[in-house]
């Protein structure tokens, strides 16, 4: 059995710190698969891997922040967080 979610166009699969803290913050999947397909920011940073943003209505407009390596494939979620720093930068 794989890890791999399909999001749209996109397979990705999770690393284990990835579900665990999806499951420990309650994030919605749903939330992660349209950050991914349709974010408001895009960031390439340095370390390679790529950042996913965009705002959640169901988070009173929270930023969540996947952050995926997109050098393996399939791409792989390597962290999701809520990102209090990007509250009035996005959208």
């Amino acid at each position: 059995m794989s890890d791999g979610v399909s999001y749209g166009h996109m397979e990705v699969e999770f690393t284990q710190h990835a579900r665990d803290v999806i499951a420990e913050r309650r994030l919605d999947f749903d939330w992660i698969r349209r950050t991914m397909t349709t974010p408001q920011l895009v960031e390439d940073a340095a370390d390679g891997t790529r950042h996913f943003l965009a705002r959640v209505p169901e988070q009173e407009g929270r930023v969540l922040r996947v952050v995926v390596n997109p050098q393996v494939d399939p791409p792989l979620v390597v962290t999701v967080f809520l990102d209090r720093r990007m509250r009035g930068c996005v959208g």
